[in-house]
């Protein structure tokens, strides 16, 4: 039996008729940039995430760099950033000329430590970016008591958080923003790139819709100046039908790992930690091991796929060699990247997948005595 990482066919095989509806029903209707489509996938992003606004944008990366735009944040000002994340949430603040100003996870959820974020406020910082990273919320509440002190704005990158829940309450409109990808691994994933905003402030998500069209909210009247970044109305049809399917799929990832929760128990490996607040959907099920390639080979061996999320942290990045920090700079991160290994997860896996990557880490690893 050979476990792939994920197969993304699987997902496609069981939703086929629906899907092929979908884009049949979006090439015939004759829009191709905008229209229903898009309009009607939105109200239910909108919906599903509690809040009152989605603006879709071609991917998950200008969903961040587009809401830090309309946000007024630009060249002199810094943003708190996770040391720990995919490089995406840096590169949207280097690209609206700001600064990422990084800031340590709490080692045992992988995300921003609120403790340390104030810490890092400076007269030139404008907004905190926590990432709810592997698919499990940051601990949002001291996080916005600190952005309503200093004056602050908030943008969550939700891109790996479909539906997870901070409090009892589903990500969408903690903060002013919630950035979203929709790349294709996603648990919400279209089948290329896609991006969305979430919000509850009208002046933000207009700006939004302006920045994503050429600064434009009439045609050739161009009041800014924008971007093209549309979320394409065939992938909009896409994500509506499987937006339907998002709450079942997710309990299907949690299924797969409470398996692994209770079978890789008592081993070497580092599991993850949920705290009593977060409801995570699991995008990843990431361990932690100090010799992370040994595993992996090993797996690999029994016909195990795995990744790693993310080998090297931003700051040991050569895209950010000139902010001129060194190794040792962000030790916890560091330990971070140098350990973790995500193991195969996905809604159409199997407990039997499941047992047999169990069973592989249990030779692998053992269990403590």
């Amino acid at each position: 039996m050979k476990i792939p990482f994920l197969d993304l066919g699987d997902a496609y095989r069981e939703l086929k008729e629906d899907i092929d509806a979908a884009v049949a029903r979006s090439l015939a209707s004759g829009y191709y940039i905008g229209g229903p489509e898009l309009d009607a996938f939105e109200e239910d992003y909108a919906r599903y995430c509690n809040a009152r606004y989605a603006v879709g944008v071609a991917n998950g990366l200008d969903a961040l760099h587009l809401t830090l735009r309309a946000m007024g944040i630009g060249p002199g000002d810094e943003v708190i950033v996770p040391s720990n994340t995919y490089i995406a949430s840096w590169l949207a603040v280097s690209q609206c000329g700001a600064t990422p100003v990084p800031v340590e996870p709490v080692a045992a959820t992988y995300n921003l430590d609120p403790a340390r974020v104030e810490m890092a406020i400076t007269p030139r910082t404008k907004a905190i970016m926590p990432v709810h990273l592997y698919g499990q919320a940051a601990d949002l509440d001291p996080i916005l008591a600190i952005a309503r002190k200093h004056d602050l704005r908030i943008l969550e990158d939700g891109a790996q958080a479909h539906g997870a829940r901070y409090k009892g309450v589903r990500l969408g409109a903690h903060g002013d923003a919630v950035a979203w990808s929709f790349y294709p691994g996603k648990n919400l994933g279209a089948m290329g790139d896609g991006g969305a905003v979430t919000t509850n402030d009208p002046v933000l998500a207009d700006r939004l819709r302006a920045l994503r069209n050429y600064g434009s909210h009439v045609k050739y009247v161009n009041e800014v100046q924008g971007y093209n970044s549309r979320l394409d109305p065939i992938q909009a049809a896409i994500l509506r039908v499987k937006l339907a399917h998002l709450d079942d799929w997710n309990a299907r990832r949690a299924r797969i790992a409470a398996r692994y929760q209770e079978g890789l128990a008592g081993t070497s490996l580092i599991l993850p930690f949920v705290p009593d607040w977060a409801e995570p959907v699991w995008h990843l099920y990431v361990v932690q091991d100090p010799d992370r390639v040994a595993l992996q080979e090993a797996l690999a061996a029994e016909g195990i796929g795995t990744l790693i999320h993310y080998p090297i942290p931003p700051h040991l990045q050569a895209a950010y060699a000139q902010l001129g920090y060194a190794k040792g700079a962000f030790p916890i991160a560091e330990r971070i990247h140098e350990q973790v290994l995500s193991l195969p997860i996905s809604p159409t896996m199997s407990l039997d997948q499941a047992d047999k990557v169990i069973d592989a880490c249990l030779e692998l690893r053992g269990r403590s005595a």
